[in-house]
């Protein structure tokens, strides 16, 4: 009866080993993966060796110039050897991990018959008169007319000119070296028209080291889509002075034309208030000499605070579209203007001083006055201290009815606008007649110039975003990245490259567009909210919540497995009884 019994319990006793494997098996084989598989954190593939390149990239700034020789500027000889083109390129010397090459590509040819009957007259403004600027003629080009260096056109005592258009004229010489000699001039004007060290360290300003680059650079507003302009009226004695401004037509007949020819940079929106009783943050001081009150240039700074606070209270807003606007009210905001802008906010204040403390004057760091009584804050706007005439005192009861003169208002606030906008004026060659700003305010070159400068602004800016979001999502492994962050970083890692070969193609204005799709995409794909790490747990918390669940599971597997184990190694030295 006992080996019935025996090879029962042998029986059990396989039974139960083969459901230990079984369960091993399962677990291990099928439970293990899909645990695995259901738990990992999807991560898109990004162009990690695309990014890496971004940060030796060379970028090729390449500047069409058509220079046109007109009869008797060089010698018969070298004008037949026209048309040919002379490549001239120079590395601009900016501590940054971009290398940027400035490349002016020169096409010399014969001047037509119109050209040489407009460059025969007696002035180069009849010139410029025929000159119709060509609607064809790229953003970036420049042409640049070499004429006798006995001509009339210019003064005897320049040799070169630089005009509101894409236009200059330098003076040819008749000498054996004359294309050389020439070439040399053309350059130098170019140079002034287009791209200087000066206006890309500008633009890069916030990418390059703290030294003599970015230390006074710092001016130029960040590169946006959009920009939002705010003009307030600062009346902080109402019962002394009845202030009338009328901001609606100085802003439709100076500021919009130049609004205008900036709707390639981005989209603005103006607006207007009046703010009572708002006053300056610091006392004035009292010249005893001058029986004025003055601001020195130390406190300048502190000016601006207390008012801020105040702006946007209540806006009167127009947006400007080409060719027409339209007013808005707003609603009354808290914290100024600039508290629920996606975009960012100038602001350019107008101050009447109270009448205790007038007149006021703005003073210089030598404590010289301002000529213009205005100073302006790098990035936030400008401020202008409007006395009120003494002679309107004058028998006349308070308060007084102040009529604010908009021409020398908006002649400040233009010039503060450019300063902001990055738009200085050129470093002019010697020797150079130099004609400022029609109407608009801003010439076709120093709109090039900007554009020039803000693409190579928004390629840094691209480039240090993707990078640091690629260094991110390489050293935390955690971070999902979903297919849409992905498409958002290979479409931004696209339109660098893209602007990249526009731009040492000489097509500026597709180069640009290129630039802000590569800001906006890397933007979109930094701060997407997806890539919030804080909504995955770390690690160690990962083991807090996974080991009671498997434990108990897996002990009981563990020691069946560890038991078959001992006994099948039991077995094989178990010795065999030979008969």
């Amino acid at each position: 009866m006992a080996a019935p019994g025996a090879a029962a319990t042998d029986l059990e006793v396989v039974r139960g080993k083969r459901a230990a494997l079984f369960f091993a098996a399962v677990v291990i084989v099928l439970g293990l993966p899909l645990w695995w598989k259901t738990t990992e954190t999807y991560r898109a593939p990004l162009p990690y060796s695309q990014i890496s390149g971004l940060n030796s990239l060379q970028l090729r700034l390449m500047v069409p110039v058509t220079v046109v020789f007109t009869q008797e500027s060089v010698p018969l000889d070298d004008q037949e050897k026209l048309p040919f083109t002379v490549v001239h390129e120079r590395e601009i010397p900016l501590k940054y991990k971009l290398k940027i090459k400035c490349r002016f590509q020169k096409a010399y040819r014969r001047a037509l018959d119109h050209e040489e009957e407009a460059l025969s007259l007696g002035s180069i403004q009849e010139a410029e008169t025929m000159f119709a600027e060509p609607s064809e003629q790229a953003e970036g080009s420049l042409t640049v007319y070499v004429i006798s260096e006995h001509s009339s056109l210019l003064p005897q005592d320049m040799m070169s000119y630089i005009g509101p258009k894409r236009m200059a004229v330098v003076r040819g010489i008749m000498h054996r070296e004359a294309f050389n000699i020439i070439g040399r001039r053309v350059i130098q004007v170019a140079q002034a028209m287009s791209l200087t060290e000066d206006v890309l360290a500008a633009a890069l300003a916030d990418h390059l080291p703290e030294d003599k680059w970015s230390s006074d650079k710092r001016r130029p507003l960040k590169s946006s889509l959009g920009y939002e302009i705010t003009f307030s009226l600062l009346n902080p004695d109402p019962k002394s002075h009845d202030v009338h401004w009328d901001i609606e037509g100085a802003v439709r007949r100076y500021v919009q034309p130049f609004l205008n020819a900036l709707r390639a940079v981005g989209n603005f929106s103006v607006d207007s208030q009046i703010l009572y009783y708002a006053v300056l943050g610091v006392n004035p001081r009292f010249d005893p000499a001058s029986s004025s009150y003055y601001l020195a240039a130390h406190s300048l700074p502190h000016v601006i605070n207390p008012v801020e606070s105040r702006l946007g209270e209540f806006l009167t807003m127009r947006v400007f579209l080409p060719g027409r606007g339209r007013t808005l009210k707003a609603q009354p905001g808290v914290g100024g203007s600039s508290a629920a802008s996606l975009y960012p906010v100038l602001n350019f204040l107008l101050y009447v001083p109270e009448l205790a403390h007038s007149p006021l004057y703005i003073q210089d760091k030598d404590g010289a006055p301002v000529a213009t009584n205005a100073f302006h804050s790098p990035r936030w706007g400008g401020i202008m201290v409007y006395n009120v005439d003494p002679k309107a005192y004058n028998g006349s009861e308070l308060p007084v009815r102040v009529k604010v003169d908009m021409v020398r208002v908006m002649e400040v606030f233009l010039a503060q606008l450019r300063l902001l906008f990055g738009i200085a004026q050129p470093q002019l060659p010697p020797k150079c007649l130099f004609s400022g700003p029609k109407s608009e305010g801003i010439m076709s070159w120093e709109l090039d110039r900007l554009l020039w400068a803000r693409s190579v602004e928004n390629l840094a800016t691209a480039t240090t975003t993707l990078t640091s979001l690629a260094q991110l999502l390489g050293k935390i492994s955690n971070i999902v990245i979903k297919d849409d962050v992905a498409s958002e970083v290979y479409r931004a890692v696209a339109a660098v490259q893209k602007a990249a070969e526009e731009l040492a193609s000489g097509h500026l204005a597709s180069a640009f567009v290129a630039s802000q799709e590569a800001v906006t995409s890397s933007e979109r794909a930094f701060f997407d909210p997806s890539l919030l790490h804080l909504l995955y747990f770390p690690d160690d918390q990962k083991f807090a919540i996974y080991i009671p669940l498997f434990l108990p599971m897996a002990v009981p597997i563990l020691l069946s497995l560890f038991k078959i184990f001992l006994e099948t190694r039991k077995s094989w030295k178990k010795p065999e009884k030979i008969d």
